[in-house]
């Protein structure tokens, strides 16, 4: 409750509390329209004392060496092995640090640009395939923490990993499924990586795709170390390495950082790694703070705790904290804001047939439940009440940065308590006496809604759904779940009702090849089907295919134009709000090389003390 009192005004505060507990039945002093209102203007004030500084392909000031950057993580990791960390997003993000990745994405100019390697796109239109050639740049190497030794990465470091971990089935690896190819007649086939030599490898498409180098950007992985585990102890022996009370010395970098301390349960810290390959004007590596020190601190409060105590060096505040965070910068900090978020959270509803015998199943298989569902979505009040006003409703499905962005094709089923009792209607619901809203079978329709319990802006969220499905008689049930066993329940146990939760933003067509497939093992609602279930996911099968492997962009436009509408139809996900975002960094560093925006993030790579002694 005292999330919404923080931030509202004093003559709202008893509004929002009845909202909360009793609904909207009550005759109020003010209106939702009325306090929207209120806290729209606020917002507004809130953003104009903060800095908007988005990267526009800015050249980066040289800076110097030195200082310890401060921050936190809210878990320990669970391994040090990237083939394990792609089952848990914490790991991910420590094993990347170490790593790196083949090229970039400037959203700017909308064109690829190299990173590790160089590269070129060869079509050949007779036999109707690409290859894609990489060429590894110079000074590239595999380091460790505290030792002169380097070996330089190669072909091998790629390779190896595309073929003999992600592409072999027995390893589970989540790039396994990439790295297949639909053909016209139905039949896969697979993407061949190949070495030419040392520094030049080739990824050959047995036909012509429209997003190569996002198909092949990958990170690499030091195969002089998993070629041998493999060779001698199989997928256990790969399974095996770099586990998260391995001697941190022991696992070498080709990233900007090495992870050079770990703590269980306290800290974790990383070193600057002065041989990576990326330089200043003056010939420096980057990055130029000497550590990152991370904090491990277990849940959200106790990480605001800390940046309020000045023991952090940025801080992304949430919706409840902004006013705080924003008033008290004074010459301590400042706030960078951005738009609204690329991507939103969404809400889905299992339809895995291993529930067959549970009447949510039954309730989620139809199609105008799941609208209704979206008609009883009060973006308005979520935007009002939980973000302050700092917020969109999403109403597409591909956001605007993304080339297939159409802004003509829009979600139809919004807001609308009316249209939502109808669609019910339609599909043999109705309420009783009682106002208790029961199938054609007479059972009462409740179901629960899972949401990660550290989230409290999500748990706010889930009040307000479960409040307005209370208004046509349908009871959910907020259920708050550790994060990492939500990620469980959608990837293996499949036992779970509905879920709010985050997929990223779809800043290319064809990206989430895992997710919309039908037999993608992230296909949230029914993953992994061995047919597509439905016609509509027959057909969202067949258009993601066609747009995938359609070069011409007018061509391309079609399916993807049909792919949106089916999915805004039938609605599987249902897309929340659009969040604007902020962060906080402290004035000790130099914010020349500071950007924030909605499609580059945060960007603190390049960041400086502002005096190094």
């Amino acid at each position: 409750m005292s999330r919404f009192i923080y931030f509202l005004r004093r003559q709202v505060l008893f509004f929002l509390f009845s909202v909360l507990f009793f609904g909207c039945n009550k005759v109020q002093d003010m209106t939702l329209a009325e306090i929207a209102e209120i806290t729209a203007s606020e917002g507004e004030g809130l953003v104009f004392k903060t800095l908007s500084k988005p990267y526009n392909d800015d050249v980066f000031k040289d800076g110097l060496v030195g200082g310890v950057w401060q921050d936190s993580i809210l878990s320990d990791p669970k391994t040090f092995n990237q083939l394990i960390a792609e089952r848990d997003a914490v790991s991910a993000g420590i094993v990347s640090m170490m790593l790196d990745y083949l090229v970039d994405y400037d959203f700017s100019s909308r064109q690829w640009k190299p990173h590790l390697a160089f590269f070129e796109i060869e079509i050949d239109q007779r036999k109707e395939t690409l290859t894609v050639h990489y060429t590894l740049r110079d000074g590239l190497y595999w380091t460790w923490y505290g030792s002169d030794r380097k070996i330089p990465v190669t072909s091998d470091d790629f390779v190896f990993w595309y073929n003999e971990i992600a592409g072999d089935e027995q390893f589970g690896s989540s790039g396994y499924a990439q790295q297949w190819c639909t053909m016209p007649d139905g039949e896969s086939k697979r993407v061949e990586c190949v070495k030419i030599d040392d520094r030049h490898f080739d990824f050959i498409f047995p036909r012509i795709v429209s997003d190569p180098l996002l198909a092949t950007n990958m990170s690499l992985c030091p195969s002089f170390i998993y070629k041998e585990a493999k060779k001698k102890s199989g997928a256990d022996g790969v399974k095996g390495l770099f586990p998260v009370n391995a001697d941190v010395r022991s696992i070498p970098s080709c990233g900007k950082w090495y992870l050079s301390e770990y703590s269980p349960s306290q800290r974790l810290v990383f070193s600057r790694n002065p041989y990576y390959w990326e330089k200043d004007g003056n010939g420096c590596s980057v990055p130029y703070t000497e550590k990152q020190v991370y904090q491990i601190v277990g849940d959200m409060n106790t990480n605001y705790l800390l940046f309020k105590q000045g023991r952090m060096d940025s801080y992304m505040p949430r919706p409840e904290e902004l006013n705080d965070v924003i008033e008290n910068q004074n010459d301590e900090y400042t706030v960078f804001n951005a738009e609204g978020s690329i991507g939103a959270s969404l809400w889905s509803f299992n339809q895995n047939p291993i529930n067959s015998k549970e009447p949510f199943y039954r309730w989620f298989c139809i199609k105008q439940f799941r609208q209704a569902m979206s008609c009883l979505l009060n973006r308005d009040r979520i935007i009002s009440q939980t973000y302050r006003g700092l917020a969109s409703a999403k109403y597409d499905f591909f956001p605007d940065a993304n080339p297939m962005y159409n802004p003509d094709i829009m979600l139809r089923y919004q807001y609308n308590k009316e249209m939502a009792l109808s669609l019910l209607d339609s599909a043999g619901f109705s309420r009783d006496k009682d106002g208790v809203m029961r199938d054609s079978s007479g059972t009462a329709v409740e179901f629960d809604l899972s949401i990660a319990s550290s989230s409290s802006v999500t748990n706010d969220i889930a009040l307000i759904i479960s409040d307005e499905c209370s208004k046509v008689g349908i009871k959910v049930n907020i259920r708050q779940i550790d994060f990492q066993k939500i990620i469980e329940m959608l990837s293996s146990s499949y036992d779970w009702q509905s879920v709010i939760i985050g997929l990223g933003a779809n800043m290319f067509p064809s990206q989430g090849s895992n997710v919309w497939p039908s037999g993608g093992n992230l296909h949230l609602w029914y993953p992994l089907q061995k047919q597509p279930a439905t016609d509509w996911e027959a057909r969202l099968d067949y258009l993601y295919n066609e747009g995938s492997y359609t070069n011409d962009k007018a061509e391309a436009k079609v399916f993807w134009d049909e792919f949106q509408r089916i999915i805004l139809e039938q609605c599987p996900v249902i897309y929340l709000v659009r969040p604007l975002s902020f962060a906080a960094v402290r004035n000790k560093w130099d914010l020349s090389n500071v950007f924030y925006d909605n499609k580059n993030g945060f960007m603190t790579d390049h960041i400086f003390l502002r005096n190094v002694q």
